[in-house]
């Protein structure tokens, strides 16, 4: 990863490179960074969504002074169903500071999963503070069928966003993937066909449109940074 972004440039309201975070870096040790990162943020019960977070991450990483932040929310349940290798749970601190945002989760009826949702329901005080306000943030999901909420479920993850004041980004049809793929992914945003067996692997199209939407949003939290 790489590290050029000036720390004296101006910024835009609410809009603050963080300091001295705790972050995971790309072989998954923790690491202390002063630099900007985009917070990479997922629920994963049978690990597609998981694998989709690392692709995104791929593409945070190939812009030039942005770092990722791989973190995941608890199950709600009382069966423990988190990977032995699954990155550290994420806290309110680090949404605060972050300079971006890519949420995923996998769909439950057309909607988000309850302990991403839960996540969100508890940043009030950082509505109130207007924290993320300008920030950019994008939105991944994994379905087990083609047609079974993508879309919806990448919309009820953008709500609360919008809400916060962040800015959507999504993924353009200038990215080729979009138009050549046979399963997953969508203008609003990155997304996965599992299958009903879950055993169907992120396909070369889909990947590759993860890691457009990470590049896209630190992109703009770099333009952001050093406007």
């Amino acid at each position: 990863m790489r590290y050029h972004v000036s720390r004296e440039s101006s910024v835009v309201p609410h809009f603050n490179a963080a300091v001295n975070i705790r972050s995971i870096d790309r072989f998954g040790q923790d690491a202390v960074t002063d630099q900007p990162y985009i917070l990479v943020l997922y629920y994963s019960r049978g690990g597609a969504t998981a694998k989709m977070a690392r692709q995104v991450v791929r593409g945070v990483e190939c812009v030039t002074g942005i770092e990722a932040l791989l973190r995941t929310v608890p199950s709600l349940s009382e069966v423990a169903d988190e990977a032995d290798d699954a990155p550290l749970a994420a806290t309110q601190e680090d949404l605060r500071a972050c300079s971006g945002l890519v949420l995923g989760s996998p769909t439950r009826f057309g909607n988000m999963a309850a302990p991403l949702k839960q996540f969100l329901d508890e940043s009030s005080a950082l509505w109130l503070q207007g924290a993320l306000i300008d920030r950019p943030a994008g939105v991944f999901t994994s379905t087990s069928s083609l047609h079974g909420g993508q879309e919806s479920t990448l919309l009820s993850m953008m709500l609360p966003l919008v809400h916060h004041g962040m800015v959507i980004v999504g993924v353009p049809y200038s990215v080729p993937e979009l138009r050549a793929t046979e399963g997953g992914g969508t203008p609003y945003g990155a997304s996965h066909w599992a299958t009903e067996s879950g055993d169907r692997e992120l396909d070369a199209n889909e990947a590759a449109i993860c890691r457009a939407l990470g590049k896209r949003v630190a992109e703009w939290a770099r333009l952001a940074l050093e406007s």
